[in-house]
C-alpha cells in the first residue's frame, strides 16, 4: 500500500486483483477531481466495467450510465455515456500523460469530459495537451496492468468499488 498523504484527495478502486491507490492533482484539475469524489461517493462507479482496454495504451472506464448493466448490449454501449451532471470544461495543463496517470475521456470536443477516465499503460505522449490529467497511480498499477484486453473486452473487469480514502 502507498502512503496516502491526502485522505480526501485519493480514490481507492477496488479490482479482482487488489486496490489501486490513485492520487487525485486538485491543484491541477480540480473540478474533475471533485466530479470523481462526488461519483465515487454516490456509489456511481461502483460495479463499472472497463469497456476500452488496449495493449500498450490505456484501460478506459466510468461510462456510469451504461457500464453497471449486466447485458451484453448495454456492455457494448459503455463508452458512450456519462453521469446526468453537466459535461466539464477541459483543464489542460503541462502535466505528461506517462504511465498510470489518470486523464479524463472524452469526445471531440475540449469540454466533453463527464465521468470516463483511463489510466494509462506506458508513456502517451502525443495525449498530452489534449486530455485533462487529473490523478495518478501510486500504488496498485500490476491490478490495472492485469485487466483483460479489447473493445470491449470479451469478458469485461469492473471496478468492484471506488471510494474516497477519507470515507474507507
Amino acid at each position: 500500500m502507498a502512503e496516502i498523504k491526502d485522505p480526501e484527495n485519493t480514490i481507492l478502486m477496488e479490482l479482482k486483483g487488489g486496490t489501486v491507490t490513485i492520487e487525485l492533482l486538485p491543484d491541477v484539475a480540480p473540478k474533475h477531481c471533485e466530479r470523481m469524489k462526488e461519483l465515487a461517493r454516490s456509489g456511481a462507479y461502483d460495479n463499472v466495467v472497463f469497456h476500452r482496454v488496449i495493449d500498450g495504451f490505456m484501460a478506459q472506464t466510468g461510462d456510469v450510465s451504461h457500464g453497471n448493466a449486466e447485458s451484453d448490449f448495454n456492455i457494448r454501449l459503455a463508452g458512450t455515456g456519462g453521469s446526468d451532471m453537466p459535461d466539464l470544461p477541459a483543464e489542460f495543463s503541462k502535466l505528461p500523460h506517462d504511465r498510470g496517470s489518470i486523464g479524463a475521456a472524452r469526445s471531440s470536443n475540449p469540454n466533453s469530459a463527464n465521468s470516463q477516465f483511463f489510466v494509462n499503460f506506458k508513456d502517451n505522449s502525443f495525449l498530452n495537451g489534449q486530455y485533462t490529467v487529473y490523478g495518478r497511480v501510486i500504488s496498485g498499477m500490476e491490478h490495472v496492468d492485469a485487466l483483460g484486453r479489447g473493445e470491449p473486452p470479451a469478458n469485461p473487469d469492473r471496478m468492484i468499488s471506488v471510494k474516497v480514502a477519507a470515507d474507507a
